[in-house]
C-alpha cells in the first residue's frame, strides 16, 4: 500500500468600492502552492489515512482512538498512528449545534489542543477546521495520548461531520 496527498488551502477575495474619480479594486495574492506529502514516515510524508462521515447524538461525544486499532482506512486496513500530520473536520451545513474537537481523556497533545491536551476547537454548522503539520505532526502515544475526542456542543439534535486524518 502507498499513500500520497496534496493539501490545498487558499482564500481568494476581491474588494471593490467607489471613490470620486475611480472604482478601486483590491484582490488577494495568488493562492499558496499545495503542500505535497509522499509515502513514508519522514518530513512531508504520510502512510496512514482515515476518512469517514460520522454522526454524534444530541449532547453526545465519541473518542477516536488513533493507536487502539479501532479505526480502519478506506481499504479496510486497521490503523495505528504514530503521528498525525493532517486533521480536517467539516461540519455539515444542516447541523444546529457545533462539532467540538479536542479535550478528552488521553488526548492528543500539542498543536491546536495545547501542551496539556485540554484545548478544543468548535466547528460551527457549515464550518471547516483544518490543521496541517507537515514535518513532525502530533505524536500519538498509545494509552496516554492517542484520543481525538469529537463532541456535539448541545442538546436537541444530532450533528454530522466529515473527517480526514493523515499521518504515519
Amino acid at each position: 500500500m502507498s499513500l500520497s496527498a496534496k493539501i490545498f488551502s487558499a482564500i481568494h477575495y476581491i474588494l471593490s468600492g467607489t471613490r470620486d474619480a475611480s472604482v478601486p479594486v483590491a484582490e488577494s495574492a495568488p493562492a499558496l502552492r499545495p503542500m505535497e506529502f509522499a509515502n513514508g514516515s519522514g518530513d512531508y510524508q504520510v502512510s496512514k489515512q482515515f476518512a469517514d462521515t460520522r454522526q454524534i447524538a444530541a449532547s453526545g461525544s465519541e473518542s477516536l482512538d488513533l493507536a487502539g486499532g479501532s479505526l480502519s482506512d478506506d481499504l479496510n486496513n486497521v490503523l495505528t498512528f504514530a503521528a498525525v500530520k493532517v486533521i480536517q473536520i467539516k461540519a455539515h451545513d444542516d447541523n444546529v449545534n457545533d462539532v467540538v474537537v479536542g479535550a478528552g481523556t488521553n488526548p492528543l497533545i500539542g498543536g491546536p489542543f495545547g501542551s496539556d491536551g485540554s484545548g478544543s476547537v468548535a466547528v460551527p454548522p457549515g464550518g471547516v477546521f483544518q490543521w496541517v503539520a507537515p514535518k513532525t505532526g502530533l505524536t500519538v502515544t498509545a494509552a496516554t495520548g492517542d484520543i481525538l475526542k469529537v463532541a456535539n456542543s448541545g442538546s436537541g439534535t444530532a450533528v454530522n461531520y466529515d473527517i480526514v486524518i493523515l499521518g504515519t
